[in-house]
């Protein structure tokens, strides 16, 4: 019987015809839900762009179905979790419009820079004032760039082209890499004191929501632009308006914004402010591109055969039983580590330790990759992915294994030197109890722990003395922030301790480095296990 695939959104006709030569194609109105149920019961895939939603629903009513395939990045749109537990594939189309969101970003500063809408819009209101509209020239000028991503690769290499000094803030990203970029990594306050041109380039998360908010504004040089083609809410809106009508920011390039969709905004009256509807991947190349990936993606998938894009490998065969109860730890180590160090270091050591190892955990090494560099990259992060990920910033990543783990079953450490010559170990292990697996953070930096790596972690590293449980307790309750688990660990009274705590919701980073002065904490970190 040859298999089925439903196409519920508007498809590439190559995408179309690449999937017909094999297979039978369905295509229906996934807006549509009485519909959609009932074709899924017929599928053995379905591709979706942003308009169908793949449920929990959905995907009980899809008893075939092997595959989800989204036709571009995000997947907002699917249950990850449920298909996952159902045996389902996954997979998108992580670089589809990655050039084409540069450009935007791109076609934004220029258009900030030269008036270019209000001059169009004056023009074609009857008027023609070109002393209204004197710009500025792009060449020689200082441009900034805020994650050094993919796209915020691609954007700073076109921009090079017009003969800019390039600068860029990504604490995520090697300094050897960046000047092989032709870039110079800076810190985020010095990229806005010295750049004439801001772009943003960054995933939207807790540490980023807001990055650039008034405190920041304050900082920029004035008479800069600011462009934000990444994601909504990066950049302070408020905050931006007021700099705007201040005079310290020149203009404003936005395709993106906090809330979405969007038709009123006091930054819509400001005639040096360019506005765009999300139109980053907006371009039929992008959408042909997303079209052929997830089409080729889901002819591999229906074979059989090992697909490059999938972003829940746990919904894999090849994954030993031993070895999947260690996937979902080795990742939430990776993030430990990201949020420990404060930065991604320049070379990491996944070492994986017990009876476990005499099965391939190759594994567990991208699980940990993906964890460390997840919170911290503007694209879809997955099994086959983050490899190059790691390229991409100069991070070398090694697997060592050994069968004796001391006293645990199994053993992950996540260890890493940083640029700075410090070193950064997190290690975990699960716990097997009759038919219930639980997994453990047992150190981190040499401090012995015993704790779930879940929920909201808040880590302090401090002198132990008395009072400071009293501090940290006094702080995050009045900022309404319930402590619902804590650990303290130390070497010897009076020495270093590390205490660890988990609390019931996101703590802003003011609040944490409140706390950090008020116990005067050597470093503090949060880290969000949530959603992961």
């Amino acid at each position: 019987m040859t298999a089925v695939v439903l196409v519920t959104e508007e498809l590439a006709q190559a995408a179309l015809d690449l999937l017909a030569d094999e297979f039978t194609v369905r295509q229906i109105d996934g807006t549509d839900r009485p519909a959609l149920l009932a074709a899924l019961a017929e599928a053995d895939a379905v591709i979706v762009r942003s308009a169908t939603r793949i449920d929990a629903e959905a995907l009980t009513a899809a008893t075939r179905l092997r595959v989800v395939a989204r036709a571009g990045v995000g997947l907002d749109n699917i249950d990850l979790p449920a298909a996952t537990a159902r045996g389902v594939l996954v997979v998108n189309a992580p670089t589809s419009n990655i050039v084409s969101a540069a450009e935007q970003a791109v076609a934004l500063l220029l258009a900030v820079a030269r008036h270019t809408a209000a001059a169009s819009a004056t023009l074609k209101a009857g008027a023609w004032r070109r002393s209204a509209f004197t710009g500025v020239e792009v060449q020689g000028k200082t441009v900034g760039v805020v994650g050094l991503g993919r796209i915020g690769v691609l954007f700073a290499q076109r921009m090079a082209a017009f003969g800019v000094r390039l600068i860029a803030y990504d604490p995520y990203v090697q300094p050897a890499r960046a000047a092989q970029l032709g870039v110079q990594l800076v810190t985020l306050d010095d990229l806005l004191k010295e750049s004439d041109f801001i772009s943003v380039h960054l995933p939207r998360t807790p540490e980023t929501l807001g990055l650039i908010g008034e405190r920041e504004l304050t900082l920029v040089k004035p008479g800069v632009r600011i462009v934000n083609a990444a994601r909504g809410g990066l950049v302070d809106e408020a905050a931006l308006a007021e700099a705007l009508a201040g005079g310290r920011v020149a203009g404003a390039g936005l395709d993106v914004f906090e809330t979405e969709p969007i038709t009123d905004s006091p930054l819509f009256g400001f005639d040096n402010v360019v506005v765009t509807p999300h139109l980053g991947a907006s371009t039929a190349e992008a959408q042909d591109k997303a079209g052929l990936a997830v089409a080729r993606s889901v002819r591999l998938a229906l074979r059989g055969q090992f697909v490059p894009d999938a972003v829940n490998v746990r919904a894999g065969s090849a994954v030993d039983e031993d070895v999947r109860p260690l996937l979902p730890l080795a990742e939430r180590l990776g993030r430990v580590f990201t949020a420990v160090a404060g930065g991604v270091a320049a070379r990491v050591t996944v070492e994986v330790r017990g009876e476990v190892v005499a099965h391939d955990v190759t594994v567990l090494e991208l699980a940990t990759m993906k964890g460390l560099f997840a919170p911290v990259v503007e694209e879809t992060v997955t099994y086959v992915n983050v490899p190059h990920l790691a390229a991409d910033r100069g991070v070398e990543v090694e697997l060592a294994t050994a069968e004796d783990a001391g006293e645990h079953a199994n053993l992950i450490t996540v260890r890493g030197a940083l640029p700075d010559g410090r070193t950064v170990a997190v290690a975990g292990t699960v716990v097997t109890s009759g038919t219930r697996e639980t997994a453990k953070l047992v150190e981190v930096d040499g401090f012995e722990l015993d704790l779930a790596p879940e929920g909201v972690l808040l880590f302090f590293r401090y002198r132990d003395r008395p009072g400071v449980v009293g501090t940290i307790g006094t702080t995050l309750g009045g900022a309404g922030v319930n402590i619902a688990a804590m650990q303290v660990a130390r070497r010897a009274a009076g020495g270093q301790a590390l205490m660890v705590l988990t609390v019931d919701s996101a703590v802003d980073p003011e609040v944490l480095n409140t706390v950090s002065r008020g116990i005067g904490a050597t470093r503090a970190a949060a880290v969000d296990l949530r959603a992961d």
